[in-house]
């Protein structure tokens, strides 16, 4: 057949095979006889879903609870079945309220997460919020949304968020009696603080645990002007979406990699879209420690709107993210003459472990679960006292922080601020010897190479890190043969070296470039066998560390240049310790000029925004330690002797 002729001849069977198609029987057609109840029609999903509520022991409601400028604030609330004259624990969080009840069980204590499973006994109304703009709440989501004033011309705040909050909830749940309790860790310790700025009569007893108290000092975003770039992720994780944001995505598996091709941690947060982020802009726009800085400080602001409430100001003692905010807070409301409802409690955590098990971190391991032990034995019995009247197995002391080495609480009721201790001078020496005896002389040089800094974790560093909980605990054996790090050692100890409060990092030192940082480190070295543990043997196990930016030595608001090759001191705080180095240890001090990739590296050439350092700004920079005529360089220990009791 001719193509012509083809044509017509396809075009006619596709109008038969169409015909036949839409003239085919139903199918089923022939299948036995159909009854009304089999017929589908609407949707199969119900227009309102309702849980048979038999056998759950619990009511939960969400609702939206009005601010004074209307805005509405999603909050969910549970109320345990048939419950009169309960007090209400509040729980603040840009973190989705609705996901602290992640189980779907008829049972209170097995619906909620870990860190309120303890409280989920009955005898607590729990309520979780969403802050204004995440998630299921109305407003503008601000990061820490600075308190009313100068940076924050609204009428609102989270003070007064909470404060709506409070009032509402005290006048609408009927199951209530009418006093609130205020919990949270991390951000959510942060808006407990924000609450004891200005709190509701209502308001009876609060616990911020590990609070974000002052983000440039040393919680999250800075230490002493280093800048903690793995925090970078929280940033797009928080702002970019009403939800959950996702972060920042990875070229390498490993971090150290991906930090050190970006350059600058600012040409790595550009490369990634931050400068549509409000917040990197006005934290970029603010390296230094100024009004922007300091107006939010908490500690500043709790002790200039002191309350009466009772407070538990808790953290853990190695906190690898808000190890500051506590002691600080704590510390500055006891030296302004606030103490007497005002506690501080350290437990052997890492962050926001209280709310998880604290069976061990790390390789330390403890004789039970020291966080379910606290909650039952302190916290909830505390909290009960003030919300319900019932009596307090023992009164809680002014600082209850746990030992490490002899494993116990240990109660005092007389801690001393950091201004307040007597502190004893551990030298550096020659030949890389540690010693309470004064120095004869001399000094120890290293090179720090901006293209090889040095790793706070061994390598690979991947974003995702189990590692990252409890890196403050790991041992420091990786890095002790680098020949950019110096480690001084003590004799092997004959008797006990108390230590309890904040070491004291002084540094005299010198440097070839014309900025530069500062890590020290205050470590226990174990014996090279240790029967108790043998996988302990030789562990160099850090005891308090930190870092110190060298352009702020003078002044956190005001930086300068450091003087090339001329002796300059730098003085810093270690976070807090009670620890006893034990007879057949040795007690070490690590130097060295970067804790890679965790902060951002110090091109160790003097511009006026690390955030923005150009490549040709990273420079090698000899870096000379003195420990003689030009100056003792020391770590400033407060040793003590019987001043605590077993608690």
């Amino acid at each position: 057949m001719k193509k012509a002729a083809l044509a017509p001849a396809l075009v006619s069977l596709a109008c038969l095979l169409s015909t036949a198609a839409f003239a085919r029987p139903p199918i089923g057609q022939d299948a036995a006889k159909v009854t009304p109840d089999m017929i589908q029609t609407g949707s199969d999903i119900p227009a309102a879903w309702k849980t048979p509520q038999g056998d759950v022991d619990y009511v939960k409601r969400e609702v939206m609870i009005p601010m004074r400028d209307g805005v509405k604030l999603h909050t969910v609330i549970a109320i345990p079945k048939g419950a009169r004259g309960l007090p209400m624990l509040l729980e603040r969080t840009p973190y989705k309220a609705s996901g602290f009840m992640p189980e779907n069980s008829p049972h209170l204590a097995d619906a909620v997460w870990s860190g309120n499973k303890d409280w989920a006994d009955g005898s607590t109304i729990l309520v979780w919020q969403d802050v204004r703009g995440k998630y299921g709440s109305e407003g503008d989501y601000v990061m820490t949304r600075p308190p009313m004033g100068p940076l924050n011309p609204s009428k609102t705040d989270d003070t007064t968020d909470a404060w709506d909050t409070i009032d509402w909830l005290v006048k609408n749940i009927k199951e209530s009696n009418g006093k609130v309790g205020m919990i949270g860790s991390s951000y959510d310790g942060w808006t407990v603080a924000m609450a004891l700025l200005h709190p509701h009569p209502a308001l009876k007893v609060a616990a911020p645990e590990s609070p974000m108290i002052d983000g440039w000092m040393g919680d999250d975003w800075y230490h002493y002007g280093a800048l903690r770039q793995v925090n970078l992720d929280y940033f797009t994780e928080q702002t970019t979406a009403k939800g959950e944001g996702e972060s920042v995505p990875r070229e390498n598996y490993d971090d150290y990699t991906n930090f050190l091709k970006a350059g600058s941690a600012g040409a790595y947060a550009e490369a990634h879209g931050f400068k549509q982020l409000p917040w990197w802009n006005r934290f970029a726009a603010h390296p230094a420690y100024d009004a922007f800085w300091q107006l939010q400080a908490l500690d500043k602001l709790l002790v200039a709107h002191p309350s009466s409430v009772p407070t538990m100001w808790l953290q853990g003692l190695w906190d690898q993210e808000d190890i500051y905010g506590a002691v600080h807070a704590w510390e500055a409301l006891e030296k302004a003459g606030h103490g007497a409802n005002n506690h501080l409690v350290m437990g052997p955590w890492w962050h926001s472990q209280i709310n998880r098990d604290g069976w061990a971190i790390g390789p330390l391991k403890w004789p039970g679960d020291t966080t379910a032990q606290f909650r039952r034995q302190v916290l909830i019995p505390w909290f009960q006292h003030y919300l319900r009247g019932t009596p307090l197995p023992k009164p809680l002391p002014e600082a209850m922080i746990y030992n490490p080495v002899a494993q116990r609480w240990d109660s005092f009721s007389d801690w001393k601020p950091a201004s307040e201790q007597r502190l004893t001078p551990l030298y550096l020496q020659a030949d890389m010897a540690l010693g309470f005896q004064a120095p004869a002389g001399g000094s120890d040089s290293y090179v720090s190479d901006p293209a090889k800094p040095v790793p706070f974790l061994p390598r690979p560093i991947p974003q995702k890190n189990d590692r990252w909980r409890t890196w403050l605990v790991q041992d420091q054996r990786f890095v002790v043969d680098r020949p950019d790090v110096l480690s001084y050692v003590t004799p092997v100890l004959t008797t006990a070296v108390t230590v309890q409060g904040a070491p004291i990092a002084d540094l005299f030192a010198r440097t070839t470039g014309t900025d530069g940082d500062f890590v020290v480190k205050l470590i226990d070295v174990y014996p090279g066998t240790y029967p108790a543990d043998p996988a302990m043997g030789g562990y160099e196990l850090p005891v308090s560390l930190d870092i110190f930016r060298g352009r702020y030595r003078k002044s956190f608001a005001e930086p300068s240049p450091i003087p090339a090759n001329q002796v300059q001191e730098y003085r810093f705080r270690l976070p807090t310790v009670n620890y006893a180095f034990q007879p057949g240890h040795r007690i070490m001090v690590q130097i060295q000029s970067s804790l890679f990739p965790l902060y951002d590296r110090n091109p160790q050439t003097y511009v006026p925004n690390i955030l923005f350092a150009k490549p040709s700004d990273y420079r090698k920079a000899t870096v000379t330690i003195e420990h003689g005529a030009d100056g003792r360089s020391a770590v400033l220990l407060p040793v003590v002797s019987g001043a605590a009791h077993g608690g």
